[in-house]
């Protein structure tokens, strides 16, 4: 059971203090989230971790995914894309199938909780299908600075009969949409498998399991396998890291449920990068249903550099994660991640096109542990003061504390 006073030691008294002080008026409320899939992603994580500590603390929290059928999750992924700037053919076809899901969805979904909150796109318009008795929250993780205008035209007036948006940057604020918006960065759990400290025994035992040789430096990048994250882009990369500096790539990842793209873009990626892999320069790793956390824990802290070369990237976990376990991160200069690298202090931000200076960073910290060292002890410490779960849990108290007012 996941309790509040364990992040005590983490955290300090003060926020454990201050969690357990805003909470009080907030007794005997009910909440629910709902988002597309229980694993894989950054969602699913995160609502793994906070629905647990909304009721330790005193909160009826309950989750839900909604249900779909392929066709469905294929729509809704061209609309993630879309979200984050891609062409769209927005049939009539494809917004009455959207449509048609949520309803069905709604119809064995009864909802009498005092507030709800919806996350990302494909269960947004469940709003559509109930009579409002309470608030509802729209929680949208992805990169809105720039998205499609045809969809962002159909799905907006949904967004509107919400009380509240909530994205990750001030950058995807929608001025003249008349709803009212905040800004939460989301959290990391210290606690889970993913994250926790390891012992000697169990990394060894996991290295062996995925067949992870640390003869070389290692160079890791953990994400899904999408084309906003840019495997391609990874791979001429480490080429160019690989002319001056002996060393391996590993390419983790999970392929989510509600991602039909995923599997097609790890065979992709796998094509790309066949000669590499054959002469065990490269490691691609993934599972269908959801990596192994303990494995992804382990890989982050035995490798040298964590690169996030994402085009597009709503927040960003895996960097904070990798930050947590004081790894030196390079990463894209967008999205969400410049709220958490401040570049040259705890890590590194470079032009997501900019392959040469990519491999330039990743190859100066390989030659620099020094500079590794610290880079990596400051990275801990931002985390620890911005990004945590109970942060994010203060965040969602004062939020539902001024939605009862």
């Amino acid at each position: 059971m996941i309790d509040i006073e364990q992040y005590q030691d983490i955290v300090g008294d003060d926020v454990i203090a201050a969690i357990r002080k805003k909470v009080r008026r907030l007794y005997g409320k009910h909440l629910l989230h709902i988002n597309s899939t229980y694993q894989g992603g950054g969602v699913a994580e995160i609502l793994n971790s906070l629905v647990p500590l909304m009721n330790n603390v005193g909160i009826d929290t309950g989750w839900r995914t909604l249900h779909g059928y392929p066709d469905f999750f294929e729509i809704t992924k061209k609309f993630h894309n879309a979200l984050q700037g891609d062409k769209v053919n927005l049939t009539s076809r494809k917004k009455a199938l959207y449509l048609q899901t949520n309803e069905r969805f709604s119809e064995y979904t009864h909802l009498h909780h005092d507030y709800v909150v919806i996350h990302d796109p494909q269960p947004l318009a469940l709003i559509n299908f109930y009579r409002k008795r309470q608030p509802w929250v729209w929680r949208c993780h992805v990169d809105l600075s720039n998205p499609n205008p045809s969809l962002w035209n159909f799905l907006s007036m949904i967004v509107k009969k919400y009380d509240l948006m909530i994205v990750s940057n001030d950058a995807y604020l929608k001025p003249s949409l008349p709803v009212e918006q905040r800004v939460i960065y989301p959290a990391i759990d210290p606690l889970t498998a993913k994250n926790t400290e390891l012992n000697d025994t169990v990394t060894s035992k996991y290295l062996k399991k995925y067949n992870i040789k640390t003869d070389k430096p290692l160079i890791t990048q953990i994400s899904r396998f999408d084309k906003w994250k840019d495997p391609g882009g990874v791979i001429r990369v480490f080429k160019k890291i690989k002319e001056r500096v002996d060393c391996r790539l590993v390419l983790c990842g999970n392929i989510a449920t509600d991602d039909p793209e995923g599997l097609r873009m790890y065979e992709k990626t796998e094509k790309e990068a066949e000669k590499l892999i054959k002469k065990g320069d490269v490691i691609l790793v993934s599972d269908p249903v959801a990596s192994n956390f303990i494995f992804i824990n382990v890989l982050q802290r035995v490798s040298s550099v964590i690169i996030q070369k994402s085009r597009k990237e709503g927040f960003g976990l895996v960097v904070t994660e990798a930050m947590w376990k004081q790894r030196p991160v390079v990463a894209s200069n967008v999205g969400g991640i410049p709220l958490q690298i401040q570049d040259g202090e705890n890590g590194f931000l470079v032009d997501p096109l900019d392959d040469d200076a990519f491999a330039d960073r990743v190859i100066a910290l390989l030659r620099d542990h020094r500079m590794t060292e610290e880079i990596g002890r400051r990275a801990k410490e931002s985390v620890r003061e911005k990004f945590l779960v109970t942060r994010l849990l203060l965040d969602y108290l004062d939020l539902l504390g001024e939605l009862k007012q």
